[in-house]
């Protein structure tokens, strides 16, 4: 298609976006449908984004057929598809669709030009690219959370983002802390391990298990529920606090129901905990790094009183789960905010008074 607008007309790209995972590609897909002349910046040697770094027996929490991008679908798997199985899916998914994606690139920092658009820095080597609108899909992987805890903590630390397997704790005691899925399910998998040793399992409140015949599918039709809610702009309904916390997968299931998956009470100090290695499960943060200086609205992230959260005109945030729509973080419930992401932008280019 003849892109909206001619890209020398100031810019390098009509669009660029940053983030070559699976909110990168669902974005690039509709600009591309659109006409838009975009680029994709990524940090990864190769497709797949945060999937390439997943724990080796991680799983979607949904078969095959409900966990597509738009367009071609995520080919057939048996039960629940591995992270390999993702990874080979984006990288057809690229190809398919001819999705322009330069890598590895690190982005440093984006910054708004006098006039209107942006500058994108790589941080190393020195190259810049200037843009109309930039769209960051960076992602939470790379921004781990562990909370302040007082007192010290003697052996290794660990986070759900570098969980190797079980194979480094063996003979080990190992403390798994966090209360979620990433938490029930390494508890479990080091469980299950007879060479691991003694493994607690610490959470600020009881698991609250999902039915057992609940899997992403569920969750998935509550968030498009969800999306349609917000679009039609009527109050967002919420998740629904019934169903629980965590998916109860197989092995997880297996550890529970023999009573070894069990939960307890969290600790006060990190002085308490008496293993040898202790993994954190808590989560992520948004990694907006990069667009730090354009959060908080048109006065950037050091005007008083600026929402941190509300991006400079131009920017767009597209796959940071509840900060951008629920369901927005999965590879199926990306879809719809990719697409109206990809029609703001489109409208934009054509209309630069938009």
């Amino acid at each position: 298609m003849v892109a909206c607008t001619a890209p020398g007309a100031g810019f390098d790209h009509e669009a660029i976006v940053v983030g070559g995972g699976q909110s990168g590609l669902a974005t690039a897909f509709y600009l591309l449908r659109a006409g838009v002349d975009v680029l994709v910046l990524d940090d990864q040697p190769g497709p797949g984004g945060a999937w390439r770094h997943a724990w080796p027996s991680l799983t979607l929490f949904s078969t095959a057929g409900f966990s597509n991008l738009p367009g071609v679908p995520m080919p057939a798997h048996e039960g629940f598809p591995p992270a390999r199985h993702v990874v080979d899916y984006l990288a057809m998914y690229e190809r398919r669709y001819r999705i322009p994606v330069e890598r590895p690139v690190r982005v440093g920092r984006v910054e708004a030009l006098d006039g209107g658009g942006f500058r994108v820095h790589a941080a190393v080597p020195d190259l810049t690219w200037t843009c109309a609108r930039v769209i960051g899909a960076t992602g939470t992987w790379s921004a781990p959370f562990v909370p302040a805890y007082p007192g010290r903590f003697s052996g290794r630390q660990w986070h759900s983002a570098n969980y190797p397997g079980p194979a480094p704790f063996a003979g080990r005691s190992v403390a798994v802390v966090g209360a979620a899925n990433s938490g029930a399910q390494i508890a479990a998998e080091l469980l299950e391990d007879p060479d691991v040793g003694e493994v607690t399992w610490y959470t600020r409140h009881a698991p609250r298990w999902m039915p057992d015949d609940v899997d992403g599918r569920v969750l998935f039709r509550r968030n498009r529920e969800r999306f349609r809610e917000i679009a039609a702009g009527r109050p967002d309904p919420g998740s629904d606090s019934r169903l629980g916390d965590i998916v109860v997968l197989p092995q997880v299931r297996r550890m529970r129901d023999a009573g070894r998956l069990t939960a307890t009470p969290m600790f006060a100090s990190l002085s308490q905990v008496g293993a040898d290695h202790l993994i954190w499960c808590t989560g992520f943060r948004p990694a907006l790094g990069p667009f730090r200086g354009l959060l908080g609205g048109a006065g950037g992230a050091g005007r008083r009183g600026a929402d941190p959260h509300q991006p400079v005109p131009g920017l767009h945030l597209v796959g940071y789960g509840d900060r951008t729509g629920p369901g927005s973080a999965t590879i199926l419930g990306v879809g719809p905010y990719a697409k109206q992401t990809a029609c703001a932008v489109a409208e934009a280019v054509r209309d630069p008074a938009h």
